[in-house]
């Protein structure tokens, strides 16, 4: 469902180790570990965290009427990233998701949901992650469900797999009519198209969705994604993101976030 780990160059390559495998009930299990590279790591999250919070013309926006309040003495304005510390963790895993099915796939991100959040506080309705491949022979979506949690447990996974499963059932992505209207609006018509003809292709039979879903947390989360996750869906693929302190992780990056806007 997806390709090999990235090149050796990439920072998820230096920063993580790959083994893939099979979980008890036969489901592909692509399992990433930390190996001590945690700044390479950093770095780049936080650079992806912010592209999906926030453009970079509303950021240079953003800093001239900083700028400006500053010199006036006023209040700043609210931070375009979520101070909240179980939104961090979400929006985290699923920015991870995103980022890493977009390096290890042929599919695409159109839009960053996040920067269309009306409450960054809050976590996001919808489909965490919706990528396209519209090239491929049959068109492909690929919908991703992402979970943080600070201890794994069975709970987690079967709540990951029951979204896809959700999904599954209700057929066409929820998502998809949010991301062709995001990009009508934002004047990208012939991409905007192809992501609505989805629609009739789902109708005749010529759309493939496949389905990944994530779990970042500590290092038992190997051995728990391994053992618990269920084979309702027969295009599922489970990730798993293991660190030793996964709330210290997301908590330098949204730390590092802060001190950028």
């Amino acid at each position: 469902m997806i390709n090999k780990h990235l090149s050796e160059n990439h920072p998820f390559s230096i920063s993580l180790t790959c083994s893939d495998e099979n979980a008890t009930n036969d489901v592909p299990h692509r399992c990433l570990i930390e190996n001590g590279h945690h700044d390479v790591f950093l770095d780049h999250m936080t650079i992806a965290l912010q592209n999906h919070h926030i453009s970079p013309e509303a950021l240079e926006r953003r800093r001239d009427l900083i700028e400006s309040l500053r010199i006036i003495g006023a209040p700043m304005p609210l931070s375009p990233h979520p101070r909240n510390l179980s939104t961090q963790k979400g929006n985290f895993a699923e920015v991870f998701l995103a980022e890493y099915l977009c390096e290890t796939t042929e599919a695409e991100l159109p839009i960053y949901r996040l920067r269309y959040n009306p409450n960054v506080e809050q976590s996001m309705k919808g489909d965490d992650v919706l990528l396209f491949d519209l090239d491929s022979d049959p068109v492909r979506i690929i919908v991703g469900e992402s979970k943080f949690r600070g201890v794994p447990d069975k709970q987690a996974v079967v709540d990951i797999v029951d979204g896809l499963v959700r999904s599954n059932k209700a057929g066409l992505p929820i998502s998809l009519m949010f991301v062709a209207e995001r990009l009508f609006e934002a004047g990208n018509s012939e991409l905007a198209k192809k992501v609505q003809n989805c629609a009739i292709l789902f109708v005749t039979n010529q759309l493939q969705i496949d389905y990944v879903g994530l779990l970042m947390s500590n290092h038992n989360t190997r051995r728990i994604v391994n053992t618990h996750a269920s084979s309702e869906l027969h295009n599922l693929l489970m990730i798993s993101l293991n660190f030793e302190s996964p709330e210290t992780i997301v908590q330098q990056a949204f730390a590092r976030l802060e001190s950028n806007v």
